[in-house]
């Protein structure tokens, strides 16, 4: 038996590869398929089941093209209801897979159709569960993805979860292993541990959602308190994966065209594509191309492209660094955003020697922002981070203007004012000046490094509040205010 934990770090999400006696099985697979077909075929073995633990909302899974491309069979637990062919395994259903067998738990709660798939070794003992979303390390699935209007709340949902985990998950040994779908970084929970695997006996002594003594009632109030809105692209993938979608490989081959300037600016034009700027936020600064949006690929990029492109089929061109089209397309498929239409070759270079308009965007040290702060000389300076990441630390005078919320809050701001921008690290903060200077705020100064930049420089009087773990989120957005 082999079990192989393929993690991608830009979505916190993990697969998973198991192999035994020539047959192998691979647990909510990515959009690209390559990388699971050349696994296979180096390895010599035939893929019999592809096991999704529920439609999952912040990727686009790959479970479709790995379908048509192996003969392999889609396996979904109980009540998941699709447009394409699938076997839907009952609660307790074995599979078998080589010498091993995979046991089906249906665990409602995050959503209805959420399974567990348990895997047990050749001698039929529990070995490892492959816990989706039901159960992550230091937390569970939220509860608020699934509602459905007038029939499913969010605390039903919890409910469920609560009943699944206790019957289910907890009954299982202290050893048996829990690899789950997603690790710290994804917004699928609210306190999920940076390691990607554990055992369940740390669990049930460390997960507070895991704690012997609690009731329904406190489980309940404790998931649901502090849940911030989901990214809106989140819906529109889960119907993606419930509902079905285009080949990845067509999507690849017509994203990754290189486009002269003149070509890729007749599209902007007539096919008013957004123009994404994947690069890092420094060469941004320094120069981009008017109009263009910066969300750099060394970041989170497919998460924030999810959370602030609201259009999930909007025309997208691609500023990228040399050789990094085809990743960029890959990532932007991956949660969804298919209408990508190629790339500038050649880069910014290129839109120079062309002799076309560049813009720029002011960035300074925080050496150069402490010096400007102290004087007097900044006019009002905004924190893009979460309302979470500001209460616990930020710049005494600042304002709290999460990225997250950029498109719903826009109208507070001014085109007269100059805003100094800041976030954690100095991705967040440039995406944020991108997004104002496109929209016709042009007096903005970036902040290089952050708050953790402004913090090493020190010289500046900096202030934190400790946020009660059970707030809702009303209840945290107007303490953020009345902080701000």
């Amino acid at each position: 038996m082999k079990v192989e934990q393929i993690y991608t770090g830009c979505l916190a999400q993990g697969a998973y590869y198991i192999e035994s006696k020539g047959e192998a099985v691979i647990i909510d697979p990515l959009r690209e398929t390559e990388p699971y077909i050349e696994k296979l075929e180096s390895e010599g073995v035939k893929l019999k089941y592809i096991f999704e633990t529920h439609f999952h909302a912040d990727f686009v899974s790959g479970h479709l093209d790995l379908a048509k491309k192996t003969g392999a069979t889609i396996v979904y637990g109980p009540m998941a209801e699709t447009s394409y062919d699938i076997y839907s395994a009952k609660d307790g259903e074995e599979l078998q897979v080589g010498d091993v067998t995979f046991k089906v738990l249906h665990t409602p709660g995050h959503t209805m159709e959420s399974s567990v798939f348990l895997l047990k070794d050749a001698e039929g003992k529990d070995y490892a569960m492959f816990s989706g979303d039901t159960l992550f390390l230091g937390d569970v699935g939220r509860p608020d993805l699934a509602i459905k209007q007038g029939a499913v709340t969010k605390e039903d949902l919890a409910g469920y979860l609560f009943d699944s985990l206790r019957e289910k998950v907890m009954p299982l040994a202290d050893d048996v292993i829990v690899y789950p779908a997603h690790g710290a970084g994804s917004a699928c929970g609210k306190n999920l541990s940076k390691e990607t695997w554990g055992y369940l006996g740390e669990q049930k002594k460390t997960n507070y959602a895991l704690r012997a003594d609690m009731t329904k009632e406190e489980f309940v109030k404790e998931v649901t308190a502090g849940l911030a809105p989901p990214p809106q692209y989140f819906a529109k993938n889960a119907m993606m994966n419930k509902a079905g979608y285009g080949s990845f490989d067509d999507i690849l081959e017509r994203g990754a065209v290189a486009l002269s300037p003149e070509k890729f600016e007749e599209i902007v034009e007539t096919r008013e594509a957004l123009m994404l700027d994947t690069r890092t936020p420094a060469e941004f600064a320094e120069a981009h191309i008017p109009n263009s949006i910066n969300i750099g690929i060394k970041g989170s990029f497919a998460p924030w492209v999810g959370a602030l492109i609201t259009d999930i089929e909007q025309p997208i061109v691609i500023i990228a660094e040399k050789g990094m089209a085809e990743e960029v397309v890959t990532r932007l498929a991956r949660v969804g955003y298919d209408n990508t239409l190629g790339y500038l070759k050649d880069g910014i270079d290129a839109w120079k020697k062309s002799g076309k308009e560049v813009d720029q965007i002011e960035s300074i040290t925080p050496a150069e922002f402490a010096d400007r702060w102290n004087s007097g000389k900044v006019d009002e300076l905004i924190d893009a981070r979460k309302p979470t990441e500001f209460l616990a630390h930020h710049v005494e005078g600042a304002t709290n203007f999460p990225l997250d919320y950029i498109n719903k809050n826009m109208s507070s701001l001014s085109k007269d004012k100059t805003y100094y921008i800041h976030c954690a690290g100095g991705y967040r903060s440039m995406i944020m000046s991108s997004i104002l200077q496109a929209r016709g705020i042009r007096n903005i100064v970036d902040v290089q490094q952050g708050f953790k930049g402004i913090e090493e420089n020190g010289h500046i009087a900096l202030t934190d509040y400790k946020c009660p773990t059970s707030m809702s989120q009303e209840e945290l957005d107007e303490l953020v205010a009345s902080v701000s």
